[in-house]
């Protein structure tokens, strides 16, 4: 069986998108939330989160048989688009409240820990695995469609109804993210769990197929790993910054800008006697310099 993560390790994920909704506002006619006075397009880690629970139910086996499942899952509600979270009291009492067999079983607890309404009582795990808000590297701008839809009516006969929605042109969004392997002993994250990890928020990203996410794509992901137990050097999502000779708001790819991070291999170089690695997958397509010594993730 896999050891329980013993090192603390920093994340940073890149993915863009592209005449897409990359997590829409349900409180605001499921715009994409923007931030009204810098025009920056930020999500949330819950919407990150939602996609590597997917991937995990979609491609890893966690369907609840064999021993694996995913504890927080959305269910569809009457065939409609609107999902619910499944009741925790309900998905506790598939496990027989048994919480050994809750961690064992359920990957996404391990990783990002969670609400565990037991019968007898409640309990608490905080995740190893923690994410900030993820946030545009550019200003965006909303593009607002409307569009008819049909449907079959009674004896055949079609109906057609009026829709609209709200996408961005072009979105380019960095998460940061901690690994922290003093709650990972509480939970039981292990290594095969971070490796599952990666591998799903890159390839999640990528197989988002539904109608409203289609059109993200993964493009940089960079992990470092610590010798010191309680050291990291933060906010690097801050380290990276797009460069082009275009307007902002005018970018549609990335081919129309490069990303510098200068100031990320800087603070590496600061801290490299704290640092056991740095791990990286990237898009080819992307324009960025990779150090030689970085080595490359094998998702």
């Amino acid at each position: 069986m896999s050891e329980i993560i013993k090192n603390r390790s920093e994340l940073l994920f890149c993915y863009d998108v592209t005449d897409a909704n990359p997590n829409g506002d349900p409180l605001d006619e499921n715009k994409p939330r923007i931030d009204e006075e810098t025009g920056i397009n930020f999500v949330t880690d819950v919407r990150l989160k939602r996609t590597i629970r997917d991937y995990f139910i979609q491609y890893k086996g966690f369907d609840g048989k064999n021993g694996k499942d995913v504890f927080v899952q959305e269910k569809f509600i009457d065939n409609d688009e609107t999902k619910g979270i499944q009741d925790g009291k309900l998905r506790a009492k598939d496990f027989g409240n048994d919480k050994e067999r809750i961690l064992k079983t359920c990957i996404d607890i391990r990783l990002f820990g969670g609400l565990l309404p037991l019968e007898k009582d409640s309990i608490t795990y905080t995740g190893p695995v923690q994410f900030k808000m993820g946030r545009s590297l550019h200003k965006v701008e909303i593009k607002h469609i409307q569009g008819t839809g049909a449907f079959a009516g009674k004896a055949g006969a079609k109906q057609r109804t009026f829709r609209e929605e709200y996408v961005l042109h072009y979105s380019f969004i960095a998460f940061h993210g901690i690994i922290n392997q003093h709650a990972a002993q509480y939970t039981g994250m292990t290594v095969e769990d971070e490796d599952l990890l990666l591998e799903a928020m890159w390839h999640g990203t990528k197989n988002l197929i539904s109608r409203s996410k289609f059109g993200q794509q993964p493009r940089l992901l960079i992990k470092i790993d610590y010798l010191l137990p309680n050291f990291f050097i933060g906010d690097l999502d801050k380290k990276i910054k797009m460069v082009s000779s275009m307007n902002e708001l005018q970018i549609r790819g990335i081919k129309d800008f490069r990303l510098d991070i200068s100031d990320l291999k800087n603070a590496i170089d600061q801290n490299r006697a704290k640092i056991s690695g740095i791990y990286y997958q990237k898009d080819p397509n992307l324009n960025i310099e990779i150090p030689a010594e970085w080595r490359m993730l094998n998702l």
